[in-house]
């Protein structure tokens, strides 16, 4: 039903504009009588043997949301009850930013792909705590963070350990995003010396907390091996609980769309479909090459139950949805841990 006749219609507008609207019309339906339980004979599937102990922390199926679409923690209780394991929200950064100017959210149906360029929207990490702090719903939260647009590289630090702190009291992990490609030279920290400092002072700061939360770093699916080996090398170092591979890529190699349309749509992040072997083989290779107690969560075009397999065939303990979620409606998240079980 929703690929043959809500995805067609909601395609017809703009993909901001829709994504504000669903959102909305979703938190609207929880409101009427038996949508709980109709959603969860719907999307959700209930089974121990889903269940991963990871991080510390027990995950009742290794389905998640990833950051970005939920930026501001506005729905927790509506995305749990479609069956996620966990949500990630954010990106956050300390004070709130309007992002990259309009339109900045690109559809590519030939590709089954995203471009976007939103450059972290979003209103400020202190807002987001307080819906924390509100919400129903005991799903597992992780906490997204990163710097504000305005903000140096050079004095980066501060912004995420503001972040750090604030959230601290109302999420179950942490993300360190320094792999989007949209916001200018952020990536730029992902490089061997700002980063180790970056990771550093942070884990600092979580082991002088009387519980410590995991601490997870955010790639881009665009780095060499060698960079790749800076990152394991650094991960070891500052003893991080986990790595998220990957971000959306900088690429356009092998997509379908024709050519003057993904000039005239310009510079953004790549994700769905083209970006899933990319990120696998990122997956792949830090498997290989990380300790074991380093985990994985393998993020990328996982557009079908099997993508999801192969993902954590390739080493992912757990594996997060964004543009499949949205081509392939929420009924993914129960065939993807129904695969998992087959």
């Amino acid at each position: 039903m929703y690929k043959q006749l809500i995805r067609p219609l909601l395609f017809k507008f703009d993909p901001e504009e829709v994504h504000s609207f669903t959102n909305s019309a979703l938190k609207n339906a929880f409101h009427l009588p038996l949508a709980k339980s109709i959603s969860k004979s719907l999307f959700q599937e209930n089974d121990p043997r889903l269940e991963r102990k990871v991080f510390g922390l027990t995950f009742p199926n290794p389905v998640g949301l990833a950051a970005g679409f939920d930026k501001d923690a506005k729905m927790i209780d509506e995305f749990s009850e479609l069956g996620f394991g966990f949500i990630e929200i954010g990106t956050l950064t300390p004070k709130a930013q309007e992002g990259n100017p309009k339109p900045r959210l690109f559809r590519l149906p030939q590709d089954g792909a995203i471009i976007n360029r939103m450059g972290f929207n979003n209103h400020g990490v202190d807002a987001a705590v307080e819906r924390l702090r509100s919400r129903k719903s005991k799903v597992i939260i992780g906490g997204n963070i990163g710097k504000n647009k305005v903000t140096p590289n050079e004095q980066a630090l501060q912004d995420y350990l503001y972040c750090f702190d604030a959230l601290y009291d109302v999420v179950d992990y942490f993300v360190v995003n320094v792999s989007s490609p949209n916001t200018p030279d952020l990536r730029a920290l992902q490089e061997k010396e700002p980063l180790l400092d970056l990771l550093a002072n942070l884990q600092n700061r979580n082991q002088g907390k009387a519980r410590p939360k995991p601490l997870l770093l955010k790639i881009a699916p665009d780095l060499n091996h060698a960079q790749l080996d800076d990152i394991v090398e650094i991960s070891v170092q500052t003893n991080l609980a986990g790595i998220i591979a990957t971000n959306t890529t900088i690429s356009r190699a092998g997509l379908r769309t024709p050519a003057q349309e993904i000039e005239a749509i310009g510079m953004g992040g790549l994700s769905g479909r083209p970006l899933k072997d990319a990120s696998t083989q990122v997956l792949k290779y830090l498997r290989q090459n990380l300790p074991e107690e380093i985990r994985l969560v393998g993020v990328g075009g996982i557009m079908t139950p099997e993508d999801a397999v192969e993902k954590l065939a390739a080493g992912a303990d757990l594996v997060q949805l964004y543009t499949g979620f949205i081509y392939e409606g929420p009924r993914l998240i129960k065939h993807i841990n129904r695969r998992i079980l087959s």
